[in-house]
C-alpha cells in the first residue's frame, strides 16, 4: 500500500490559517498569522525536516502511527465516555430471532467465521469504490487477481478503486487494553479459544473454538448461554468491572493490587478472551435509554478495556462498545456489516434450534471469581461512585427528519455531508451567537497504517453562510443563499478529499508537536498560542457511519462544554444523535438542528426561510 504522505509544510500552514479564520477576530487572526509565518520559517522548518528524515528511515509504518498510539495510550482519562464509542445493530426483522440467547448464538458463530477468514487471509480486501459500476465487479476482481502484487494497488487506483489498510483488524479479537502507569499496553493473544460472558456483574468463560480450530455447534453455544442466563446468583457487592471505568493510572495501580492478591489467572482469562459478550437484563423503552445502554450501561456488567464487546439487551437488541486506541470505526464497521448481513441472511440457529444435551454446561462454563482484599473493595467502591457521577452528568437527544435525504441533496448537486455539517454550524451560531471549533473524522485507510485526519468543517464559507441566514436587515435573496450552499459544498468536498489523501493539517502539526516534546525544551509559540489551544478544544465533535446494519451510534463529547454529534444520512432521511454534559442546553441545540435542516431544505427548494 502507498505510504502516508507528509504534507508540504507551507500547505499545512496555509490550511491551518484557513481553519483559524472563521474562529478568530481580525486582530487575533493577524497575530496568529505572524506566529504561523515564524513557525514555517524557523521552528516548523527544522521539525518538519527531522520528521521527514525519521519517516524515510521507518517505511514499515506511517509517520502518525507512534504519536497517535501515544495520544490514546498515554491519556489518563477513563476510556468510557472519553474514548469508547458505540454502535447499535438494526433489529432482526423476524421477531422470533430477537431472543437474547438465540441472537447472541448467531452473532458469536458469525464472529468466529469472520475471525477465521481474517486470520486465514481469505477475507475480501476492503476497497473504497469511487465508481462502483466499473470497479465493484467480478471483472475488476479477476483483473487485480492476475496483476503482480506490488502493482495491484496501482491497477485498482487506475479504476478509481482504493484498497484500504486492514492492519487494524488483527487487534479485533483476543485483544485488551491493559492499564499501565503513564502509558497503557495493547495486548493480543491469538491462542485463546474462549469467550468472556458478562452477566449480572459476574464473569464466565467457555470455549467457542474447538481444539482442532473448528467452531463449536450452535446447539452447544446456545446451551451454555442458556445455562448462564438461568443462574440466579445475585450481583456481587464488589464488581471488578467498575475499575475499567477509572482513571488509567488509578486502574493500573489497583490492577497490580489485584495481581498481588492472587488474581493473575483471573485477569489473564479476561485479557486473552476472544471478545466480551454482555448479557444485560434491561429492556430500553426509548432511544435515550438505548443509547445509554450501549455507550456506558452499568459498569458492573462491562469490561471497557476489551477491544470490543457485543452487548445484548434482554429483548434481543444488540450492539457494540469498542475501545478506540487499537483501531477506528472503519474496521469495526466492516465486522459489524458482515455479522449483521450473515445473521439476517444465513443464520445458523433458528427459533427451532434446541440446546445441546450431550454437554454438561455446569462443567464447561467457568465463573471467574476474584479474591478481593479490603483495599480492593474500597477501590471498587470509589470507582463505582465516580462512574455513577460521570454518567449522571451526560445527556442524550436525537432527531430525524424524513422530508429529504441523500438522494434529494445529490439531485441538487450538493454534498449531503456538507449540508449536515452546515446545519450544525448554523444551529450552533443561532443558539450561541458564535462559531465553534469543529472536528469531523475522515479515514486515511487508503494508506499503510493510516488512521484518521480531521476535516475542519467550520470554514470561512460556513461562517459567511451562517451570518447570511441570520441577517435580519436587508436579508439575502433565496438565490444568494442557494449559491452559498454550493460554495460550502464545494469547499467541504475539497477539504474531504485533502483529508482522505493525507493532506489535512492536523496530523502533520500533531506529529511535529509530538516530536518537539520528545526532543525537549520549550514548544514553538504556535503550540503555546491561545488560537491553537482553542481550535483543538473541540466543541462540535462529529462523525458519521451510515450503514444498513446500523440503527444508531454515537459517543460522548470530547470536552466538558462540547457536543458529541453522531449523524446519519439515509437515502430519504437525515438525523443525528447528540450528547452533552449538563452545562449545555442539549434539547435546544438538537431542536435548532432540526429547524435548520428544514430551512436548508426550503432554500434548496427555492423558497425563503420560514
Amino acid at each position: 500500500m502507498p505510504h502516508l504522505p507528509i504534507p508540504e509544510l507551507s500547505k499545512t500552514c496555509t490550511r491551518y490559517l484557513a481553519a483559524q479564520r472563521p474562529l478568530l477576530s481580525d486582530q487575533e487572526y493577524l497575530q496568529t498569522e505572524n506566529i504561523v509565518k515564524q513557525f514555517e520559517q524557523v521552528e516548523g522548518k527544522a521539525l518538519n525536516q527531522k520528521l521527514v528524515i525519521r519517516d524515510k528511515q521507518n517505511k514499515s509504518t506511517s509517520y502518525i502511527t507512534g504519536p497517535w498510539f501515544d495520544m490514546y495510550l498515554k491519556d489518563r482519562q477513563p476510556v468510557v465516555l472519553n474514548h469508547n464509542p458505540y454502535m447499535v445493530f438494526n433489529d432482526d426483522p423476524r421477531p422470533g430471532y430477537m431472543n437474547q440467547c438465540l441472537r447472541a448464538t448467531n452473532m458469536i458463530i458469525t464472529s468466529m467465521r469472520f475471525m477465521k477468514t481474517l486470520r486465514a487471509n481469505l477475507l475480501h480486501p476492503e476497497v473504497y469504490h469511487l465508481n462502483p459500476a466499473k470497479s465493484d465487479t467480478e471483472t475488476f476482481k479477476n483483473l487485480v487477481r492476475f496483476v503482480p502484487k506490488p502493482l495491484s494497488w496501482y491497477a485498482a487506483y487506475f479504476l478509481k478503486a482504493f484498497p484500504l489498510d486492514m492492519s487494524q483488524y488483527g487487534s479485533l479479537f483476543n485483544s485488551t487494553r491493559i492499564p499501565r502507569l503513564d502509558k497503557d499496553e495493547l495486548f493480543t493473544d491469538k491462542s485463546a479459544r474462549h469467550l468472556l460472558v458478562i452477566r449480572n456483574g459476574r464473569y464466565y468463560t467457555f470455549d467457542v473454538i474447538n481444539a482442532d480450530g473448528s467452531i463449536r455447534s450452535p446447539e452447544e453455544i446456545l446451551a451454555n448461554l442458556q445455562y448462564i442466563t438461568a443462574i440466579e446468583a445475585k450481583q456481587p457487592e464488589s464488581v471488578v468491572g467498575y475499575l475499567t471505568s477509572e482513571n488509567r493510572d488509578t486502574w493500573a495501580n489497583v490492577r497490580e493490587q489485584l495481581i498481588d492478591a492472587g488474581n493473575t489467572d483471573e485477569l489473564s482469562h479476561i485479557d486473552r478472551s476472544l471478545f466480551a459478550l454482555v448479557l444485560d437484563d434491561h429492556e430500553p423503552c426509548d432511544t435515550k435509554q438505548l443509547c445509554q445502554q450501549f455507550l456506558h450501561g452499568d459498569a458492573a456488567n462491562r469490561w471497557f478495556d476489551k477491544s470490543f464487546s457485543l452487548i445484548f439487551t434482554k429483548d434481543g437488541k444488540a450492539g457494540s462498545n469498542f475501545e478506540h486506541s487499537w483501531g477506528d470505526g472503519v474496521a469495526v464497521l466492516r465486522y459489524f456489516n458482515e455479522v449483521y448481513k450473515e445473521t439476517i441472511n444465513t443464520p445458523v440457529a433458528s427459533p427451532n434450534t434446541k440446546p445441546a444435551t450431550n454437554i454438561d454446561s455446569s462443567v464447561e462454563v467457568k465463573e471467574i471469581a476474584f479474591n478481593l482484599t479490603p483495599p480492593l473493595v474500597e477501590a471498587i467502591k470509589s470507582a463505582k461512585a465516580k462512574f455513577e457521577n460521570n454518567i449522571a452528568q451526560l445527556k442524550f437527544s436525537h432527531m430525524k427528519l424524513e422530508e429529504y435525504g441523500k438522494n434529494y441533496i445529490k439531485k441538487q448537486k450538493l454534498s449531503p455531508d456538507a449540508i449536515m455539517q452546515l446545519a450544525f454550524q448554523i444551529a450552533y451560531y443561532r443558539l450561541y451567537g458564535s462559531t465553534a471549533a469543529t472536528y469531523e473524522s475522515c479515514s486515511t485507510a487508503a494508506f499503510k497504517h493510516g488512521r484518521t485526519e480531521t476535516i475542519r468543517s467550520c470554514t470561512a464559507h460556513t461562517r459567511k453562510t451562517t451570518e447570511m441566514f441570520e441577517q435580519k436587515t436587508n436579508p439575502p435573496s433565496v438565490a444568494e443563499l442557494r449559491e452559498m450552499l454550493t460554495q460550502c459544498s464545494n469547499y467541504h468536498g475539497q477539504l474531504t478529499k485533502e483529508a482522505a489523501m493525507g493532506q489535512g493539517f492536523d496530523r502533520h502539526l500533531f506529529a511535529m508537536k509530538h516530536l518537539a516534546s520528545e526532543l525537549g525544551g520549550e514548544l514553538p509559540e504556535l503550540y503555546r498560542n491561545s488560537a491553537h489551544t482553542d481550535i483543538n478544544h473541540i466543541i462540535l465533535s462529529t462523525s458519521t457511519l451510515t450503514s444498513p446494519a446500523i440503527l444508531i451510534g454515537g459517543f460522548a463529547p470530547v470536552v466538558p462544554n462540547g457536543f458529541g454529534v453522531g449523524y446519519g444520512i439515509d437515502d430519504d432521511a437525515v438525523g443525528c444523535n447528540v450528547t452533552s454534559y449538563s452545562s449545555r442546553d442539549l434539547d435546544s441545540f438538537v431542536d435548532c438542528i432540526g429547524h435548520t435542516l428544514k430551512d436548508l431544505y426550503s432554500v434548496m427548494q427555492g423558497h425563503g426561510l420560514k
